[in-house]
């Protein structure tokens, strides 16, 4: 057991003295917010992103992943992800245990209960974007099994590795996920899209999005919700919490407004799918720094992730035979892998180094940023932190290519990873037996038209009848 379990505490001792109740409500109301970014965030996003005939299956995988990984996170994930065991992995052990989760989180003024509940929120919105990458062909039944595979064996190796007690634990600057949650959603979806193989070829040439509105809507939940995701890492309602939320708007909002001016600079219309694209990106970019980077580098980092993501997506993305060979639905590598590693690249240059001791200590071993390192004269230990960003970059991607890799092969041994043909062609109806909206269209099974059969001797009874009237 961890040394929490030694920390006695009575039982009628409901607010013990560590416990601050200001950053309790807060983080409670922080992973609420990040729980909504997925449910209903993400569902609403996918469902109204994709064609009418996938509405219901792609917003089913997300509201099926919220819910399987938060009971795989507290049976035995969560520990993996914050125990110790190996520099990769924590002991799988249960989190259910009402003495552990009442226990002071360590270095925390909140209940262990807050840490749980926050960190299943981060896991279960990694998963769920990842399956942004699958959306339109994957067989249902092979993502129930990829899921809890997926999240047992490589989502906690990254958390553990860097959040954790992990080997790269005390050298990698990740505020709130731009490696653990980005970079592994990226590039474990990019990954698994490669095994799962393409949509339908006439869904990859035509796949416009079934209501921008809901679409939209889904999105500003995203936008929204990321107020905790970046407020709540500090785990206290302090000057970090308040200065990563204000950095992470800003971000976005440059980022969003840089992506629209690139989309109609050169295709000479603003896209409104391009505008969430750059939300996106943004809100990524800023998250591994948003609580270390002081606001000018916001907006640098939001310039940059209005860019560089377009560039590879709209881009590159076009004219490269690797990224074509892949059917990345959501382009999931772009918005989150690209913009995550961006994100960290500018945390290592741009971390200020009285931000990195107002977050993790006076004894902090992370940083400073290259930038400020120049200044202090410390520019070894800038360019070390370059180098560890870097390191974080190669690691989290090798483990997660490899390990997608693994579990795909695994799992196409008992399902097939994709949808027959012919389900393809039809959509939600042949997945679910059901269907987003009653209306015909796309993909539904259309009934053989009514047609009215009349007898042939119905005439000449009718004749009949009328002349045996007349003569009455």
């Amino acid at each position: 057991m961890d040394s929490y379990l030694s920390r006695a505490l009575s039982p009628d001792e409901a607010s013990p003295y560590w416990h601050n109740k200001g950053d309790s409500a807060w983080q409670l109301t922080a992973t609420t917010l990040v729980c909504l970014q997925s449910v209903p965030g993400l569902v609403i996003l996918y469902g109204s992103m994709v064609k009418k005939k996938w509405a219901v299956n792609s917003a089913f995988m997300a509201f099926y992943s919220f819910a399987m990984t938060l009971l795989c996170w507290v049976l035995w994930a969560h520990r993996m992800s914050f125990g110790s065991l190996t520099p990769l992995i924590g002991k799988p052990d249960v989190s259910l245990n009402q003495k552990y989760l009442l226990l002071q989180s360590d270095h925390k003024w909140v209940p262990i209960a807050d840490f749980v509940f926050y960190q299943f929120a981060f896991a279960a919105i990694t998963v769920i974007l990842l399956a942004g990458s699958l959306l339109g062909r994957m067989n249902f039944y092979a993502w129930m099994l990829f899921v809890p595979f997926w999240l047992t064996f490589s989502y906690t190796v990254g958390a553990c590795t860097i959040w954790g007690n992990g080997f790269l634990s005390k050298h990698i600057i990740d505020y709130a996920g731009g490696f653990v949650i980005h970079l592994s959603s990226g590039v474990a979806g990019f990954t698994a899209a490669y095994w799962v193989g393409p949509r339908h070829s006439h869904d990859r040439q035509n796949f416009p999005p079934n209501n921008i509105i809901h679409m939209l809507g889904g999105a500003g939940f995203l936008w929204m919700g990321w107020t905790g995701f970046n407020g709540g890492a500090p785990f206290a309602v302090g000057r970090i919490a308040s200065l990563a939320i204000v950095n992470t708007h800003v971000c976005t909002a440059t980022s969003l407004l840089v992506w629209v001016c690139l989309d109609m600079s050169v295709y000479k219309k603003s896209s409104v799918i391009g505008a969430v694209q750059g939300m996106i990106t943004g809100l990524v970019c800023i998250t591994p720094g948003a609580g270390i980077v002081q606001t000018w580098a916001a907006l640098v980092m939001g310039v940059t992730a209005g860019s560089v993501p377009w560039y590879t997506m709209m881009v590159l993305h076009k004219r490269s035979a690797f990224f074509q060979s892949v059917d990345d639905t959501l382009g999931v590598f772009h918005t989150h892998a690209v913009a995550g590693v961006l994100g960290g690249f500018f945390s290592g240059l741009l971390a200020e180094p009285k931000l990195l001791r107002m977050m993790y200590g006076a004894d902090t071993s992370f940083g400073p940023g290259l930038l400020y390192s120049f200044k202090d004269g410390k520019f070894h230990d800038g360019f070390k932190q370059i180098g560890y960003q870097l390191l974080g970059t190669v690691f989290i991607s090798a483990w997660n290519a490899a390990i997608t890799s693994l579990i795909c092969i695994f799992i196409s041994r008992m399902v097939n990873l994709r949808m027959d043909e012919e389900d393809l062609e039809i959509g939600d109806d042949a997945a679910h037996g059901e269907e987003a909206y009653a209306l015909w269209g796309d993909g539904e099974r259309t009934p053989k038209p009514f047609r009215l059969r009349i007898p042939p001797n119905i005439p000449s009874i009718c004749r009949h009848l009328l002349n045996s009237s007349r003569n009455l």
